[in-house]
């Protein structure tokens, strides 16, 4: 969403933008605090905060073939993952201090925020159903696979926790929701509801993704 086009949006555009570098906001912190337990520099803090909030967007957009990516080509979105990572920075003992179920909300809201808009641009694109629903999960946990990349572990989506598949499915319910001909604000809005409730759900109950049998 390029700058110059802000003042043309509707209200509720203009919300699922404030939501949208609110998840960015989100996201960079948690990059940005995970880059402090690892131990690295204020160079290292900014690229992990950058990676996670705007790399699976980079990614999606990549993809796609929507050059430069409109992370890049908005320099809103860079601008608060770095000066995130500054805050981080200076400020990583009282962002500790913040409730975990609270981290774990917002984290939530963001994934299911980067889902849905992945999913929508996928279909912008005329890509197809199953095509659409990989691109908004990507979009949803690209970032935290290349920060976890980056600090040489496992991805965390990749283990047995309930995450990318609350992306996958958010995802997939906005697919479903526009074949049978929902209005597509409605089916972003089931989708994210999906998302959202199925990672929150998720935590408070303790799911976890099935593991190959026998481990």
């Amino acid at each position: 969403m390029a700058q110059t086009e802000f003042h043309l949006l509707t209200a509720p555009e203009r919300l699922l933008f404030a939501a949208d570098i609110a998840g960015t906001l989100v996201f960079a912190i948690e990059g940005a605090m995970a880059a402090v337990n690892g131990n690295l520099d204020l160079i290292g803090i900014m690229t992990l905060a950058f990676c996670t909030a705007l790399g699976g967007g980079i990614i999606r957009d990549t993809l796609l073939g929507a050059l430069p990516p409109a992370a890049l080509r908005d320099w809103r979105y860079p601008a608060i993952a770095l000066s995130a990572a500054v805050l981080v920075f200076f400020l990583h003992n009282y962002v500790r201090e913040v409730p975990v179920p609270a981290i774990q909300i917002l984290d939530a809201a963001g994934l299911a925020i980067f889902a849905i808009a992945g999913t929508e641009k996928a279909l912008q694109y005329k890509m197809n159903p199953l095509v659409a629903v990989l691109l908004g999960t990507i979009t949803g946990v690209g970032g935290d696979t290349i920060r976890d990349v980056l600090l040489n572990q496992v991805p965390n989506v990749l283990r047995f926790e309930v995450y990318a598949t609350a992306a996958l499915v958010g995802a997939a319910c906005m697919v479903l929701a526009t074949k049978i001909q929902f209005p597509v604000k409605w089916a972003a809005g089931l989708g994210a509801v999906t998302c959202f409730l199925l990672r929150v759900v998720s935590l408070w109950q303790h799911w976890n993704v099935p593991r190959a049998l026998g481990q």
